[in-house]
């Protein structure tokens, strides 16, 4: 009788599972993508499933289907985590439930903020289970004096084995438990290390049936490998209700909460924090935040406001246009797309007969911010032709549009939004798509300038 294979290869980018290499995987069509590990004894269906965690872990427990008439809705399911800037990511709070994975690079503060979501909800009279399998308990304590005095119902678990969690959270029953971080998570029955495909996606299956059958929400911390996506399979982002990527360069004070997946919410909401000596502190106003130590009358600076989701944010837009000392021209985008800036620049040499062919252009979103929203088209052209003719534009002007190849301003969304908290910023002036001023009216307190196309909103740097 033939032995049973002890190894299977699972795809590393969607969990795909064959009994050969293949060279393209054919769940997501990827190449080069296998990976061979061993796989432990397959367990009955029945011992495992929402149901039977929802009944108590018995098996053999029907499951019976639900009317949509017969679900009731509460506020009480979402747990407010103490920070405005995280619920409005979330969606308004934490639903009891669910499956939030929180991924980000090293150091750049994921389990600093879940530990201080931990202290809001233990201090709001939550039951919170914390399990580190990458720190001691002296090391967490550490950081906890570092947030402040912790009151309320907080636990600490150090611990990596999966079988043991499952029995500390079901003896506890907290309502919230943080997993710190679910690469260390394993499970004997499978012998392959940590980390790997098969790991992830038993642990992640596991805290998922926990989750949906308890009502208990639970955090990952997910590795981001050196692309910035979450290591491990693919499949765990479809798992899981909610994907958080915490952005921010490490050398900056301020980080970027933002939501990549969200089944409770919108996926277009940001969260800004700033790190200080006491952890991670809300930015309440994050466009005074990243405008502020703003140079005044300087050539090729221009203030833009970008959308994200619900929220205006006024950032600050940067060209620095040079004669090359070589026989091909340098370009250079930071904080926004290189190729977008590229061809910005043809339409101005095309449309507004700038020759830009012997001169170096740099363009740069100040903070460290990464913005691709088309509305700041033109703000980007203004900065390089300020630049180019080193005449400042007015500091009290902001400027916003989407530029298309032949030279039109057209409308974006939102303008009405993007206009207010201009003028609640102080700004005299607003330059933006002549559709969108149509449409707007009159508002007192701000001068609307509309524009058509590029040459327009050029005019007053032109020569």
């Amino acid at each position: 009788m033939a032995k049973a294979k002890t190894t299977a290869f699972f795809c590393k980018e969607c969990g795909y599972e064959s009994a050969k290499w293949l060279g393209q995987c054919p769940g997501c069509k990827d190449w080069n993508t296998f990976v061979e590990e061993p796989v432990g004894k397959k367990e009955p269906v029945t011992k495992r499933g929402i149901g039977a965690v929802s009944e108590g872990g018995h098996s053999g427990i029907k499951a019976k289907p639900s009317r949509l008439s017969e679900i009731l809705l509460d506020e009480q399911d979402r747990m407010k985590t103490g920070y405005d800037e995280l619920d409005r990511v979330l969606g308004g709070g934490v639903v009891k439930g669910s499956l939030i994975l929180v991924g980000g690079d090293p150091g750049i503060g994921k389990s600093t903020l879940l530990l201080q979501v931990c202290k809001n909800l233990a201090a709001s009279g939550r039951k919170v289970l914390y399990i580190s399998g990458e720190e001691s308990l002296k090391q967490i304590k550490l950081r906890a004096n570092r947030i402040g005095e912790i009151t309320g119902d907080l636990l600490f678990l150090c611990e990596t084995s999966l079988d043991l969690i499952e029995g500390a959270i079901r003896e506890e029953k907290p309502d919230v438990v943080i997993i710190d971080s679910i690469q260390t998570m394993f499970r004997e029955e499978i012998s392959s290390a940590p980390g790997s495909v098969s790991q992830v996606r038993e642990s992640t299956n596991i805290l998922l049936q926990i989750a949906k059958g308890s009502g208990i929400a639970v955090f990952l911390v997910g590795h981001v490998t050196k692309e910035g996506v979450v290591a491990g399979p693919r499949v765990l982002e479809h798992m899981v209700d909610t994907v958080l990527y915490f952005e921010g360069e490490r050398s900056a004070s301020y980080r970027i909460i933002r939501g990549v997946k969200n089944r409770f919410g919108s996926t277009n909401e940001i969260g800004v924090f700033e790190m200080v000596e006491s952890g991670l502190a809300e930015v309440a106003n994050p466009s005074e935040f990243m405008l502020s130590g703003r140079p005044e009358d300087a050539s090729g600076a221009v203030v833009a406001c970008s959308m994200e989701g619900t929220r205006p944010m006024l950032l600050e837009v940067q060209a620095l246009i040079t004669a090359t000392a070589f026989g091909m021209p340098r370009r250079t985008a930071a904080g926004t797309d290189y190729n977008r800036v590229n061809l910005l620049m043809a339409v101005l040499e095309k449309r507004c007969h700038y020759d830009l062919s012997h001169f170096d252009a740099y363009v740069n979103i100040t903070g460290g911010l990464r913005m691709n929203e088309p509305a700041l088209d033109l703000a980007i052209l203004m900065a390089i032709v300020s630049s180019m003719k080193d005449r400042a534009v007015d500091s009290k002007t902001i400027i916003f549009g989407e530029v298309g190849l032949s030279g039109e301003v057209r409308a974006v969304s939102m303008a009405q939004q993007r206009v207010n908290e201009a003028k609640k910023l102080g700004f005299k002036t607003c330059i933006l798509p002549k559709i969108c001023m149509e449409k707007m009216g009159p508002i007192s307190g701000i001068r609307l300038i509309g524009v058509g196309n590029v040459r327009d909103a050029i005019v007053g740097l032109s020569d």
